[in-house]
This record gives C-alpha cells, structure tokens and sequence, in this order.
C-alpha cells in the first residue's frame, strides 16, 4: 500500500511538472541571443483612436512578402527608455514655456519603470544626464535646458541614439522641432540607417510656427524628413499648426507607447539583408503601425 502511494504522489508529481513546463512554453519571453525579430506595434481605427485589447490571431507578419509565424505575442505594458529631444532654437523663444508645460505632461504619464533623458538643441545639443524614473528630477531638468542659434536637428537625433546605445528593452527618441535642419554634420540618410539597425522607435512633433527673423515675420515649417524618419522605424509623426494642440499631442504619445503589442517571429533566414516587414490585421478598418525592415542578422537581433 506503501509503495502504491509513493508511486501515486512521483506520478503526480510529474504530471505536475509536465504540466507547468507546457505552460512555460505556451509563455512567449524575450531572451538574449533568442535570434528573433521583434515588431513593437500600435494600431489604430480609421478615426485614430488605439485599440485595446487585440489577440495574436489578429495579426499576421510579411518577411518580404512571404507570411511567418508570429512566436511572440504580448499586450502587457512593457517599459521604454526614452530621450526628449526639444528644438530651443531662436524661432521658439516665444513658444518654450508652452513647449516646456507639455513635454511635462510626457513626462508626468511615464509608469515607475519607464526611464528618461530630456534634451534640448540648437547651436549646442545638450542632455540631462543619466536615465532616470524620477518624473520631478526629469521636469526640473527642463528649466536647465538652453536655446541659440541655428538647428542641428540631425545631429540632436544621433546624440539621442549614442544616449540609448546600452538600453534595454524598447528604446525611444521623442523629437521637437519647428524648422529645417540647418547646421547639422549629419545627414538624414545616415540617422535614418542607425536608427533602423539599432532598432530605435523615433516619434517626431513638427510645429508650424510664426517667429521675427529679425526682418520680418515669418512661418517656420517642420522638417519634411521626419515623417519618414518616424514611419521606418515605426514611431508616428505629428504636424501641429497651433501651439495648443502642444500638450495633447505629448500626452498622445505616452498613451501610444503605454497601449503597443509586441510581436515577434523567427526570421526565416540569417542572409545579413535587409528584410521588409509588414504587419497586417485581420480585421478591416484597423491600422498597424511598425518598423518597416530589419536586418537578418544575429548580432543585430533582440
């Protein structure tokens, strides 16, 4: 009878942990090493409203135009780390204490383990300091930032990169500007690439603003670039004409990163070729926005 309950209690015991080990696996986890494609997505409605509460069955993949299977799927909110990048050049002088009032409002949404550099540029690129979850220190630091001549719009996003180089997990640039580049020794091809291989979200606030140039009153127009910047890397470009469309639009953007899924597939080779991608979804009427390629190569992937 003994020896009929000790075998009834090991079988038990390793149904258990048969058991515990396919619920393992039925968990998708992000692993170093892992090889596998990551696609961070938002989807919105026809109106641009987010949509919650999607499943995996609701997305399909294109490598190339050939479909994968998706072996990552998560809706969990999942930390970012993150650099707010603000154009404090001469045509903004009227504009930074509205600037100012709504990148707090960015600021203010980052959950306990979303972490964050604010910057500024103009003549000069200036940043923070480390990374931080303190929301006070980082809207302190606002009041540091300075502002000159001309803009090195470019350059800012490349320092921001240099800035989320050891970063884990999804790292992005937050970028503002109300004009062109004008100084930068970079061009946008070259961020552009970077941006791209190192796997950066870039969200991009142009604003159309009047300012004196010293001769007359003129109306600055964002850099035309940034759209594409943000749509290859799957961040969203946003166009104001009004200053008071400032502070929903930073707010937009934390609710953005705070409502994205993870998708992810093995890629179906390791060729060291950029590969496109294309997220679709199953149901009409909805919009998937997300990187558009990657580069089939194991040291680049997540």
């Amino acid at each position: 009878m003994r020896s009929f309950i000790v075998s009834a209690l090991c079988v038990a015991a390793l149904v258990h942990v048969a058991s515990a080990v396919a619920q393992d696996a039925q968990t998708p986890i992000f692993r170093a090493g892992s090889r596998v494609v990551s696609v961070i997505t938002t989807v919105t409605e026809q109106d641009g409203r987010l949509v919650p509460g999607l499943e995996k069955e609701d997305f399909s993949i294109l490598d190339n135009g050939k479909p994968v299977d998706l072996s990552i799927f998560q809706s969990a909110v999942e930390p970012f780390t993150a650099v707010v990048m603000l154009d404090k050049s001469g045509s903004m002088t009227a504009n930074l204490d509205l600037l100012n009032q709504a990148t707090e409002q960015f600021l203010l949404r980052m959950l306990p383990k979303d972490r964050g550099q604010v910057g500024s540029f103009s003549d000069k690129i200036q940043l923070s300091g480390s990374f931080t979850s303190n929301r006070d220190e980082l809207v302190a630091a606002l009041r540091d930032l300075q502002f000159g001549n001309p803009t090195r719009l470019y350059d800012a996003i490349d320092v921001s990169l240099n800035a989320l180089k050891d970063a884990e997990g999804r790292k992005v640039v937050l970028i503002f500007t109300d004009g062109e580049d004008t100084s930068s020794r970079l061009g946008f091809g070259e961020v552009l690439d970077r941006a791209k291989k190192e796997n950066v979200m870039v969200y991009a606030i142009g604003l159309q603003s009047e300012f004196f140039n010293g001769q007359r009153v003129t109306r600055s127009r964002p850099d035309r670039a940034l759209r594409k910047l943000a749509e290859e890397t799957g961040g969203g470009y946003f166009e104001l004409s009004k200053t008071t469309e400032l502070t929903s639009t930073f707010t937009r953007v934390a609710q953005e990163l705070h409502s994205q899924y993870i998708l992810g597939f093995a890629p179906p080779a390791l060729d060291g070729k950029e590969h496109k991608l294309t997220v679709k979804m199953r149901a009409p009427g909805m919009t998937a926005r997300a990187r558009k390629s990657y580069i089939a190569d194991a040291d680049r992937l997540d």
